[in-house]
């Protein structure tokens, strides 16, 4: 396994029109290229944001058809970078609804894990507001954890991140990093977004890099930003804000081990009997 690894950190606003993001995720790919990246890691919906159910309808395609998926492949090809997609929408092959799908791609294009987000957004909320992410997109069903150069990667999308369960599986198995792509909300964002991915990185003893979208977007959105990366021991190694951009930074794989060795809580993780379990009877003495 490589020692370090040099990623580049994207912010964006999608727009509501696939040729846009696919010109722009050129321009990161090549100046992260240009600079030394190995990897360039996209925010959630990066590939397409649009919540018009019309007009989506027309552009959300199959997989084997995306145009921004076909074109990420092509960009690492080109410019001999792993990418991480982020997430773009997708036809489900087997539900009438879109499954929100994120792709980890190596340097010659090729297809190395792809994730379906798996936690949907669906909540009551006290003014009325009813909010169902489930009306549009079927939740994926898989956790993925590819080998890489760097070790093995997690993956998860957005409101994944309110789930710690997934990310202690991947820490049990051995992830040196875990993505999670967001588009989080400007009101969430404020109190829960840092704190939740700094305790992902803690208690699992691992990076965590979750690019992010920010700003107004063309569909009437607004989403929060500061795209961070945590290191294994909880610390902020960068916060982008609100700009958008990019940021290069070096992550130091070794430290995973040795924080692992420091704090060992999942070495120390012991079975126990759940509450849905039956508890058993206890025998009576003698």
């Amino acid at each position: 396994m490589r020692k370090e690894l040099k990623l580049s950190l994207v912010q964006m606003c999608s727009t509501n029109h696939h040729d846009g993001n696919i010109a722009l995720m050129r321009e990161h790919v090549a100046h992260a290229a240009g600079e030394g990246a190995e990897l360039v890691c996209f925010p959630e919906v990066s590939g397409l944001m649009n919540r018009d159910k019309h007009a989506s309808l027309e552009q959300i395609v199959p997989e084997a058809d995306d145009p921004y998926l076909a074109a990420c492949r092509a960009a690492a090809d080109e410019f001999g970078v792993w990418i991480h997609t982020g997430s773009t929408p997708v036809k489900a092959d087997d539900d009438p609804r879109f499954l929100n799908r994120s792709h980890l791609l190596r340097d010659d294009g090729s297809i190395a894990a792809t994730y379906d987000k798996i936690h949907l957004f669906d909540v009551d909320l006290p003014d009325g507001k009813r909010i169902r992410e489930s009306d549009r997109y079927a939740p994926g069903k898989q956790l993925v954890m590819p080998d890489t150069p760097w070790g093995p990667f997690g993956m998860t999308v957005c409101y994944d991140l309110r789930f710690p369960q997934i990310y202690r599986e991947y820490g049990q198995a051995g992830a040196t990093v875990v993505f999670v792509p967001s588009a989080f909300a400007v009101n969430t964002g404020k109190t829960h977004w840092q704190p939740l991915l700094q305790a992902r990185a803690i208690e699992n003893g691992c990076f965590v890099i979750a690019a992010a979208q920010s700003g107004r977007h063309d569909d009437g959105r607004t989403t929060y930003g500061h795209a961070i990366a945590i290191d294994p021991w909880g610390h902020v190694m960068v916060d982008m804000e609100n700009g958008l951009g990019a940021t290069l930074l070096t992550l130091d794989l070794e430290s995973v081990a040795k924080t692992r060795q420091m704090i060992p809580s999942l070495a120390n993780e012991q079975s126990y009997r759940s509450l849905t379990e039956t508890p058993r009877p206890l025998k009576a003495a003698g």
